[in-house]
């Protein structure tokens, strides 16, 4: 279990299971837990990690489901992986301003459009510099065969965070939740 502490914001860096050689250790839910010192107000998170399997349905059509990654999983190069955070406001009182940042796993690349949230009033951002800076919608600089630069959407390929700040408190024995998916390089 990790413990972070906040001063005035609350912010949250969950890690995701490492990629390296293909193989992933991911724990049933592991917890992390955010926590205002001043007031002893926390909020305890969890993150899980599914793969996405395709199967056929009784008429032979494709059909999506995600399988829990628990202990040792095998993933190959184009799988997806779904990661969910879920968090709960365990105090008496409302949190305000918390924000959770979440890594893209360095051997994955994260699938454009993928986030879901179940929480009104609440703001994504993305970084493309290894969460020194986010914005909404990450751009860079391509220079053109005539020697002018254009500004373009970044790649998927360069997203390396994703930020969620919520612009609402998070009323106490309120849960939270928060997805994406990356596909495996």
């Amino acid at each position: 279990m990790k413990h972070l502490s906040m001063f005035g914001v609350a912010v949250a860096v969950l890690l995701s299971a490492p990629l390296g050689d293909r193989m992933v250790s991911a724990q049933q839910q592991p917890k992390a837990t955010v926590q205002n010192i001043q007031s002893q107000r926390p909020v305890q998170l969890n993150l899980m990690a599914e793969k996405k399997v395709m199967q056929k349905d009784a008429q032979g059509k494709p059909k999506a489901t995600w399988q829990a990654m628990r202990g040792k999983v095998t993933v190959f190069p184009g799988d997806v992986i779904r990661y969910t955070v879920r968090g709960a406001n365990s105090g008496d009182r409302p949190v305000k301003n918390l924000v959770l940042t979440q890594p893209i796993p360095k051997q994955t690349t994260y699938i454009l459009n993928s986030v879901t949230i179940n929480h009104p009033g609440v703001a994504v951002t993305y970084s493309i510099d290894n969460g020194k800076s986010f914005v909404e919608k990450p751009t860079v600089k391509v220079k053109l065969a005539d020697g002018k630069v254009k500004t373009e959407p970044a790649p998927a390929e360069l997203y390396t965070h994703i930020r969620w700040k919520f612009d609402k408190a998070v009323d106490s024995s309120k849960l939270v939740g928060a997805a994406y998916q990356v596909k495996v390089k």
